[in-house]
């Protein structure tokens, strides 16, 4: 199959740690985003330029930019919401990325988190669209992107139809259209975890039929019941070759939103999860999962508790045999599972074996054929 482009944000810098502990210490920070920055991972958000009374976590976001040491070949980006953030991320360039300026309608559909983040119900928000377009296009900005949040429901509100979410996006795209702007983006975020593969699927088939011209697509997929990585594959299957497709997730799916209800519990698509299912899907990232592996543990470290991830946990698919000893003892434990990276020592006491002589081949299979391919 001919999959779209994918361009992958790791996000855990900023993401993740927008809800983290304030109190790690800017030395882990370095730590890991140095690590990251040597998986082969080619896009890391790197945090935000947000006031530190809301976002206290972000307290150190400056002196992090003037300490870590940039990797040749990877793009260092942040959250540019407003001209202040975009002329601190000049200031800061490099080691920032500062893409070309784009004029960006974004809207919460959900009210009450829309007042709960920002403090602007949907209506005030719309009615300050007119201005951020003039100020753009006063600047020379003729492209533009429209995005929605909580698109597929709330946790206060409940689940919203299709018809809402296209009618809030195509309010956004008149708008931007009747300034005389390209819109050649279009953002759906799942805020509030409530996406499911079918929507997905049908909400993009119905963008696409809409607004056939736009061939750049960004997902931002919150995990809370566990659903984004089989929507984004659900919009993987759906996108064409000739469409780009942004995916953001973070190391360990950690992450979440302070205002939506849920807390860490939302997390994020798991970055070590989403690259090892396509990687298996025959799409080439890059990426070392085994860097990433250890970058996953690493986090857990300073984070002192597990993430949200699989595949750091339980290790990917092995290839073949010989990667799993047939007379490894019983696995009850995380730690004893780490054996795929670290061998015996990771179930040293575990030493549970009810089989009473060593399990040896030639292992059974179908007569004339082969056992995996």
């Amino acid at each position: 199959m001919n999959w779209p482009t994918i361009i992958y944000s790791e996000e855990v810098m900023r993401e993740g740690f927008g809800i983290a502990d304030a109190r790690i210490p800017l030395s882990a920070r370095i730590e890991l985003i140095e690590a990251l920055s040597d998986t082969g991972l080619k896009r890391i958000a790197v945090g935000a330029f947000v006031s530190p009374r809301f976002v206290p976590q972000m307290g150190c976001f400056e002196e992090l930019l003037t300490s870590f040491r940039p990797r040749p070949g990877v793009e260092y980006v942040t959250f540019i919401h407003n001209q202040k953030a975009r002329k601190l991320a000049e200031k800061f360039s490099p080691p920032l990325a500062v893409e070309a300026e784009v004029c960006t309608l974004f809207q919460d559909i959900c009210d009450v988190h829309q007042r709960r983040n920002v403090n602007r119900s949907i209506e005030e928000s719309m009615q300050g669209w007119p201005e951020l377009i003039e100020d753009a296009r006063s600047r020379g900005v003729t492209r533009a992107r429209a995005g929605i949040a909580s698109a597929w429901g709330s946790n206060f509100l409940g689940r919203f139809s299709r018809e809402y979410r296209l009618w809030s996006l195509s309010r956004q795209i008149d708008a931007l259209r009747a300034a005389g702007m390209e819109v050649f983006e279009i953002g759906l975020h799942d805020s509030q975890s409530f996406c499911l593969p079918h929507e997905m699927e049908a909400d993009l088939r119905e963008i696409k039929r809409r607004w056939p011209e736009v061939k750049h697509f960004h997902l931002h997929m919150h995990d809370a019941r566990a659903m984004a990585l089989p929507s984004l594959y659900a919009a993987l299957r759906t996108l064409d070759p000739v469409d780009t497709v942004l995916i953001e997730g973070t190391l360990g799916g950690v992450g979440g939103g302070q205002y939506c209800g849920n807390g860490i519990a939302s997390g994020m698509a798991p970055t070590e999860d989403l690259l090892h299912m396509l990687e298996g899907m025959g799409i080439e990232t890059g990426v070392d999962l085994d860097k990433i592996i250890e970058c996953a543990w690493l986090l857990e470290r300073m984070l002192g508790h597990p993430t949200f991830g699989h595949v750091s946990k339980a290790g990917p698919r092995p290839s073949g045999p010989g990667l799993y000893d047939p007379n490894l003892p019983a696995v009850e434990s995380l730690n004893a599972a780490r054996h795929f990276k670290l061998g015996p020592a990771a179930y040293e006491g575990e030493a549970f074996s009810p089989w009473k002589q060593p399990i040896s081949g030639p292992w059974f299979h179908i007569p004339g054929q082969p056992v995996s391919n």
